[in-house]
This record gives structure tokens, sequence and C-alpha cells, in this order.
């Protein structure tokens, strides 16, 4: 006989057991140090940025737009295979329980991360608040039940196909929320908000009252859960092996420029896979242009000279560690045995590239210290730059690829 709570706690068991796994790997030594020394550095210039702050400051306004994506970014974990759409479809009126635990899960997960979002931002208004933080859990839990509307509403929005029907809902409750928040946050008169009340209500019955007929879309349920795992694979694949990973590969025509520059010579095999590899597959290149971004982000507003310097060396690492999965990227391929090149060649265009990227990485964050005018430690940050990279491709790198 059928029993939906054992599958749903089967489903979920799995899922958390996976994820520990994984995240035993991603959260290494290394990386909490690191880790803890940013946060450790943000909250500092954060807590010095909101010490400027004055009573005019629209606070409010920016707790509205940040806390808005959270509560619009709403999905639910529904842990469904691919096969589900086959041996479950029969089933789904039988599986209201089975959704409702999903949804009941979503939210303690992404309202513990709204908990984490309000406890960032209620400095800053408390600041420019005279109510300061003796509203905090009132806040909370307004939001809370906001987080759950925003998930009922996403769940009806499921029983669709159309694509505009998920964009236009998207736009409207992101507005919504904005709203919202922003009269919350004013402590605006509680007839304002229970007329926002109101609109919520009847935004999600005229969404129920259309679908409660309709059936489930399985298939864009089982890719959104596909594809919301593909991405954790893929952070988790930076520091291990992954092999549920799907690897995804993008043309990028206009970074052919970048590759047109390579020899053609059989000892520049490797040099021209890496780079490929590099720039089409999975997310190396959204990662580098991510932790650069950031990175540089972080260099423009951080005024402490020799802190720029140990934060550009964190940064240059982080990108190098997480770049290391590049080495075995092609390791179940057989062809890649069949090249008739020497391994040291591999090697060597493997450091090649890997200290190309590095040294691209201390130069825009060189370029950024230059910008703020501060010449000595410009220069600095390139020459301590490259000299790690140097080392990290050279020493480190080698040392934990044969390992």
């Amino acid at each position: 006989m059928f029993d939906e709570k054992k599958l749903w706690k089967e489903r979920s068991v799995q899922r958390l057991k996976e994820f520990g796994v994984y995240l035993r790997y991603i959260l290494n030594g290394h990386l909490v140090v690191v880790l803890l020394f940013l946060i450790g550095t943000a909250a500092f210039y954060y807590q010095e940025w909101i010490s400027y702050l004055s009573t005019e400051f629209p606070a409010e306004i920016i707790i509205a737009f940040i806390i808005g994506l959270f509560l619009t970014h709403s999905p639910v974990y529904t842990f469904l295979l691919e096969a589900d759409q086959v041996f479950l479809i029969p089933l789904e009126t039988r599986l209201k329980g089975y959704f409702l635990r999903s949804g009941l899960i979503s939210l303690v997960f992404q309202g513990y991360i709204l908990l984490m979002v309000l406890a960032i931002l209620m400095p800053m208004y408390a600041h420019v608040s005279s109510n300061g933080f003796q509203s905090f859990f009132i806040f909370l839990l307004v939001l809370l039940i906001i987080k759950a509307w925003n998930l009922a509403v996403n769940w009806r929005i499921h029983y669709y196909v159309q694509p505009s029907v998920y964009m236009w809902d998207m736009f409207v409750r992101y507005f919504i929320n904005v709203i919202f928040t922003f009269l919350l946050f004013s402590s605006a008169n509680i007839l304002f908000l229970l007329i926002f009340a109101f609109i919520l209500a009847f935004y999600y019955h005229s969404f129920y009252v259309r679908t409660k007929r309709m059936g489930l879309k399985w298939d864009l349920l089982i890719a959104q859960e596909e594809k919301r795992m593909a991405s954790f694979y893929r952070l988790a694949n930076l520091f291990t092996d992954v092999p549920k990973l799907k690897d995804t590969v993008k043309r990028r025509k206009w970074l052919d420029v970048f590759i047109q520059s390579i020899s053609f010579l059989q000892n520049k095999t490797y040099h021209y896979l890496f780079a490929r590899t590099f720039m089409r597959a999975s997310d190396y290149l959204g990662l580098f242009i991510r932790l650069t971004v950031i990175g540089a982000l972080a260099l423009y507003f951080i005024s402490f000279g020799w802190g720029q310097i140990v934060l550009s060396l964190l940064f240059i690492y982080l990108t190098g560690f997480q770049l290391l999965p590049l080495w075995n990227h092609h390791q179940n391929k057989l062809w890649i045995e069949l090249y008739p090149v020497s391994k040291k060649h591999k090697m060597a265009a493997f450091q090649s590239i890997l200290k190309t990227i590095l040294y691209i990485q201390s130069t825009v964050f060189t370029l950024i210290v230059l910008i703020k005018g501060e010449w000595v430690y410009s220069l600095a940050v390139l020459l301590s730059g490259l000299l790690f990279s140097f080392l990290f491709v050279n020493v480190y790198s080698k040392k934990r690829l044969k390992a």
C-alpha cells in the first residue's frame, strides 16, 4: 500500500544526507578560515559605514528592496526524481500531505535565511530609527507569514505552463513584497497593513480558484528540482568529484578570439583543451568572474592598505583553489587517453592556464587599488599577487593534484 509519509521521509533524509556529505568537503579547514576572515572584515566595515549614517538615511527603502528579493524567491523543495512523472502522477491526489511537508521544510530553510538577512540589516535600521532592535521579533514573525504566502502562491503557479504567468507573478509579488516590507519597517498605520493583508489573500485566492481543477505540471517541477540540485553539485564539484553532476556546455562564441592565439603544435594540445573547458564547460568562467567582481568591490571600499593586500591574496587563493577541479574535468573520457602527448605536457598546460587566470585577476585587483590613487599599495598588490599566483600554481596546486 502506498504511504506518502514514508516516501517523503525517505526522500528528505536521503537528500539531507547527500547535502551533509558534500558540505563536509565544501566547508574544509582552508575555506572556513578564509570565509571567517572575509565575514569579519565585511562586518567591521559594515559597522563603520553604519556609524556615519544620518537619521535621514532611507534605510526602510533599502531594506524593502533587499528583503523583497528573498521573499519573492520562494521555491518549494519537492525532492522529486525524474522517474516520478511516470510512477507518481497516477497518485497525485494522494500526495497532498507529501507536498504540504515539502512546503513546511521549504519555509524552515528559507525562513532561516530570512532570519540571517534580517539580522544583518537590523543594525542599519536601528541606527536610523527610534525603534531600535525592539521590533526585531515582530518583524521576523510578520516576514515569515509573508514568506509562507509567497510559497503558497508560488506553488499555485506551478499549475501553469505559460512562462509569461511565471514572469508576471514574480514581478507582481516582488512589487507587493517591497511595498508591504516598506510599510512594515516605516511603522505605517495598521489599517494600511490590513488592506495589504486583504490584497495578499485575494491574490492567492484568485490563483487557487483558477487552478483547483488543474493538475500539477510534473515535468516543470522535476526540471526545477534538477536545476537546483545541479547548482549545488556544481558548487560541490569545485571541492570533490560529484558523479551525479551533468556537464553543461555553453558555446560562448565571443570568447573564440582568446583561443585563436593558442598554437596548433602537438605539445599545445592540452592548452587548447583546458582553455576551451574553462571558457565553455560548467561554471568555471562564471566562478572566476564572480570572485573577481566581488574581490574588486571589496578592495574598492576597503581603505586599510595592508588589508587590501591580504584581501586580494585571499580572493586569488579562493579562485585558484576552486579552479583545481578543472584538472580532472575530463578524467572519465577515454578519448583523452588517446592523445599522443606526454603527461608532463598536460601538467604544464594546466599550470599555464591557471597561472594566466590568476595573473589576470591580480592585474584587475591592482587596477582597482590604482583607481583610488594608492600607488604604493597598488604596486604591492600587483607584486604580492603575481608572487602568490606563481607559488600557488607551481608549489601548492602541484602537490594537491598529486595527492
